[in-house]
């Protein structure tokens, strides 16, 4: 299973980005592709499935060239179908839980009806999920 913070490796070996997240589900054991960052805060590019040549502990390495990774196409978020509603009989730690969670939602994904570009604050947070995950 491939996870955030590996290296993303072009054909020849040479570092291309970091995997940022794995497209799927990993439910049911589907794997669409991935989200690769090529720089700190710059938008993932997504790679997908029958690209990836080779999957090593720490590593993935791509059917691609450097210069082939450069023309990938920016990750785009898929839609969200539903918003989860707070439980409220937990008590009052419970819902002060909850709203936070709402809120956090809210602003790193917030609830779309289609297809989106990463906001600023998901690629924050998954530049931190990378560099201390």
């Amino acid at each position: 299973m491939i996870e955030t913070g590996w290296n993303v490796v072009a054909a020849d070996g040479s570092k291309v980005g970091e995997v940022d997240e794995v497209a799927g589900d990993s439910s049911v054991d589907i794997f669409d592709g991935l989200a690769i960052a090529t720089s700190a805060f710059g938008k993932p590019r997504y790679v997908p499935s029958e690209q990836v040549a080779e999957i090593t502990e720490g590593t993935v390495q791509l059917a691609l060239t450097r210069e082939q990774v450069e023309q990938l196409g920016e990750y785009r978020e898929p839609a969200t179908s539903a918003e989860i509603e707070p439980d409220s009989k937990g008590g009052i730690g419970e819902s002060l839980g909850a709203d936070a969670r709402e809120l956090e939602g809210k602003a790193l994904a917030p609830t779309q009806r289609r297809e989106h570009s990463m906001n600023v604050w998901r690629r924050i947070a998954f530049f931190f999920r990378r560099l201390f995950g």
